[in-house]
């Protein structure tokens, strides 16, 4: 009986939708209330009230939360938030199109491509016409996409098959290399770029408005390009001979899902640098809480997927306060288990 009602509740999808967002709203709560200076989440919901909404709130609020809300907190935390759904849905999306829970934007070579451009972009001081502040996720997301594609082709050189853990060897040793080469390049060019070894670590700190701008309209496209093709995910997560049977353009749909994923992955990495395995843990998490649908898994994933990379950033900006540690230490104590679990559990099934 127990087991029925429990059964039942996970496949109620209006209740997962109401946990993911409470969870959500809760992150963002303590995410701006937490700090050196606290403050009450009363005055926080007033402050973004009044601050953002234009409502008129009775109640005096100390001008110094106000600023610590509006300029400091509240756009780190959807900054966070924005990363943390980016990856999230592009992680979940990758697993579907390759069929295996061990994929993600980092074990891919996805974020380590991104980051080669990042890095190349603020070492030349690379800047595209028109574009503006925009060339730096431009260039990541070209080189995340690029990154894919040679890991693929890659792949079908020692594969022919073209086996989901060969794509994975293969990102992940890309990933490896790519990470090494850009470790060469700050090597080489003295203190110029060992400011950026911090932020390839994956933080948010002292990033304001404008970095939300930047990635805000890279994430809708990604995630609407996405959730456009959750069917054709469902389709493809049972092989790809069985979606062509039902009438799915499977190479189309592929190079479709690859590039909203490294539109996300690659203006993530532009904003934030790279956070290892948040792709991985909250797409396997939501799959295993409330079953394999995109249709609901991707939404799902994005709402998880933002609450927990807030609530990692929080984790790594107290838990040895004052010194911050980058989310990307946070993220990768989570999820090099998660992963090393994944893996055991799947060796085990094969043997079964």
């Amino acid at each position: 009986m127990q087991k029925q009602f429990t059964r039942k509740f996970l496949n109620n999808k209006g209740i997962a939708y109401l946990i993911a967002v409470i969870f959500l709203i809760v992150a963002m709560l303590m995410g701006i209330s937490i700090g050196t200076v606290s403050v009450p989440a009363l005055d926080i919901i007033k402050i973004i009230g009044s601050e953002v909404f234009r409502l008129s709130l009775s109640g005096d609020v100390d001008p110094m939360h106000i600023n610590i809300v509006m300029n400091i907190r509240l756009p780190r935390v959807i900054l966070a938030g924005l990363v943390g759904a980016s990856l999230a849905i592009a992680g979940a999306a990758f697993q579907g199109l390759l069929r295996n829970p061990l994929a993600d934007p980092y074990t891919l070579g996805v974020s380590s491509g991104a980051s080669v451009g990042a890095v190349l972009t603020l070492f030349f001081g690379i800047s595209i016409p028109f574009a503006g502040a925009f060339t730096l996720p431009l260039l990541s997301i070209l080189f995340a996409f690029i990154t894919i594609f040679i890991v693929l082709i890659f792949a079908r050189q020692i594969d022919r098959s073209m086996k989901v853990e060969t794509i994975i060897l293969t990102g992940i040793i890309f990933s490896s290399f790519l990470g090494a080469f850009i470790s060469l390049m700050i090597a080489l060019t003295g203190d110029e770029l060992r400011q950026i070894i911090g932020w390839l670590l994956g933080s948010v700190s002292m990033r304001g408005w404008e970095y939300i701008k930047i990635i805000f309209p890279f994430f809708i496209i990604g995630s609407m390009i996405l959730l456009a093709n959750s069917r054709e995910l469902n389709a493809m997560s049972f092989g790809e001979e069985r979606a062509q049977h039902i009438g799915v353009n499977v190479q189309k749909r592929k190079m479709t899902v690859l590039f909203a994923g490294s539109i996300l992955t690659g203006a993530a990495v532009a904003v934030s640098g790279t956070i290892g395995f948040a792709g991985l843990v909250i797409p396997h998490l939501t799959r295993l809480l409330w079953g394999p649908d995109h249709r609901h898994l991707l939404p799902l994933s994005i709402l998880t997927g933002s609450g927990f990379l807030i609530l990692a950033d929080l984790v790594a900006r107290t838990i040895i306060s004052p010194t911050e540690l980058p989310i990307g230490v946070i993220t990768a104590l989570i999820g090099a288990p998660v992963f090393a679990m994944i893996l055991m559990k799947r060796r085990v099934e094969r043997r079964g």
